[in-house]
């Protein structure tokens, strides 16, 4: 049991946790238009038989603004990510030209902004239990090395508090996140 080896464990596990958050925020609706809102999509391939991410089946683009431009690299995909993007959470509705599909991203109303901060903040929750998880990881760990002898009391106390600074600013982390989400969801 190496104490340190743990910490670094923990350490890794804490700013996954923040960087899941960060990437999960990106795919919440702002009224503007982002290829992160579909990339992470998945898409049942009928024709592959499989699932696959919509980035790994067209390119993303947005021309303006408030539309985004996908295009299938297989042209028989189209379909299926057509609806796809229909069976979403994300409330678009996409038009099919040609081989390409056209998504407008229309302005939010203000009850809809209120509901996309309603879900940022329940995903930063999610990211602060993942964070508070490996805390708990970390200190079991800890205690059980403590009581094999491995590990000091007064190193245990030690590094109880290294555990507890690295969850105090891994969640502070997310907090920022999430006030800079909240902040761009509302910002009309």
């Amino acid at each position: 049991m190496d104490p340190e080896l743990t910490m670094m464990e923990t350490e890794e596990a804490m700013s996954k946790a923040v960087e899941y958050a960060i990437h999960e925020f990106a795919a919440v609706r702002t009224g503007k238009a982002s290829p992160a809102l579909v990339e992470g999509l998945d898409v049942h391939v009928t024709s592959y038989g499989s699932n696959m991410k919509l980035k790994q089946l067209a390119m993303i683009t947005t021309p303006d603004s408030r539309l985004i431009r996908i295009e299938p690299f297989d042209s028989s995909t189209l379909r299926d990510i057509d609806r796809a993007i229909r069976e979403s959470r994300l409330g678009l509705n996409g038009s099919i030209e040609g081989k390409v599909i056209r998504l407008p991203i229309p302005a939010l109303s203000q009850e809809r902004r209120e509901q996309m901060v309603k879900l940022v903040r329940q995903m930063g929750e999610e990211a602060k239990v993942r964070v508070r998880s490996a805390r708990r990881d970390a200190i079991e760990t800890l205690k059980k090395g403590q009581k094999e002898s491995f590990i000091t009391e007064d190193d245990l106390h030690r590094l109880e508090k290294e555990v507890q600074t690295l969850t105090d600013k891994s969640v502070a982390d997310i907090d920022q996140h999430i006030a800079s989400k909240e902040k761009e969801v509302l910002t009309v």
